[in-house]
């Protein structure tokens, strides 16, 4: 059986819920309540598992803190015997304007010290989705906005965004990276 690693990049603790940066830990959220799996706190993160078409699906909040995402993508990874062409790393993009997504095969870190640090321990070759937050903050502000909760508005904005992620992660494990680029970059 194939076997996919979904990771979802932000912050544990309350005072991280529902903050720019954690959108990669809300899309994964959204995929696990429609797959109706729960999470289990097991080393270096949450982790839930489903399978889709006989693909097996490891999904994971890191709780290692974004710096040190890293740590808990490797371990997986190397737990379960999963290559990192079946990685797919879920992350918020200041470049990307709220309510746009790409999909990338392999890449730098764009300065996203999350996608950074995974970099270190395992090279550039995984995917990822990035998830637009916009980047209306004032000069030197960057930290404030990241970390800043998001307004109502800002949630209903992301939701068709958050829906479309999960689409993603179903045709990123099933049909695989080209072709899913190709069906949900032109979107």
């Amino acid at each position: 059986m194939d076997k996919f690693l979904i990771v979802g990049l932000g912050n544990p603790g309350a005072e991280y819920h529902e903050t720019r940066h954690n959108a990669g830990w809300m899309v994964v959220d959204a995929f696990a309540k429609e797959q109706d799996v729960t999470f289990d706190d097991r080393r270096y993160g949450y982790v839930s598992e489903t399978s889709i078409k006989g693909k097996k699906l490891f999904l994971l909040k890191p709780t290692t803190y974004m710096n040190l995402s890293g740590n808990a993508v490797r371990y997986w990874l190397e737990k379960e015997n999963i290559p990192t062409e079946h990685l797919l790393v879920i992350v918020d993009d200041l470049a990307l304007p709220l309510g746009k997504m790409r999909l990338k095969g392999k890449g730098s870190n764009g300065g996203h010290n999350g996608l950074g640090h995974i970099q270190q321990l395992i090279g550039q070759q995984y995917a990822r989705l990035r998830i637009g937050i916009g980047d209306d903050f004032k000069r030197g502000g960057q930290i404030d906005w990241v970390l800043g909760k998001l307004s109502e508005e800002d949630k209903q904005t992301l939701s068709p965004v958050i829906s479309t992620a999960c689409e993603v992660i179903k045709s990123f494990c099933l049909a695989g990276i080209d072709i899913t680029m190709n069906q949900y970059n032109k979107k």
